[in-house]
């Protein structure tokens, strides 16, 4: 797991996205426990509440259960929220995007064509 220290993303955030990212994709699989929130901070060399924090938002997202006393355990999850998942990250995304390209005056047609070269690239 790669955490930015200069991101304007808080590190909670930063460490939710990348496990909600393992969880989505199938890497991490239902029943799959999470690292311990001790060790994860330690290994990340934060404090144990940041991790706590990037834990307790996937679980008010559905995605990962709390078991009193053994940790965190990832859900079963279903095709429809996975897609509802993936539809809201894509919308946050396209937001940001969206922002910037009026930042520096790109038109609606010139970024179509930014992102149909880089769904053809991908």
């Amino acid at each position: 797991m790669k955490i930015y220290q200069n991101s304007n993303e808080p590190i909670y955030k930063q460490i939710a996205a990348q496990l909600r990212e393992d969880i989505l994709s199938g890497k991490l699989r239902p029943g799959d426990a999470l690292p311990s929130i001790r060790v994860l901070a330690q290994n990340l060399k934060i404090s144990v509440i940041t991790t706590m924090k990037a834990y307790e938002e996937l679980s008010e997202e559905g995605l990962v259960t709390a078991s009193k006393g053994k940790g965190y355990y990832v859900n079963a999850q279903d095709k429809k929220m996975i897609e509802e998942q993936y539809m809201r990250q894509l919308e946050n995304d396209l937001t940001n995007a969206i922002h910037s390209a009026k930042i520096a005056g790109i038109g609606l047609d010139q970024l179509s064509g930014i992102l149909r070269t880089l769904w053809l690239i991908d």
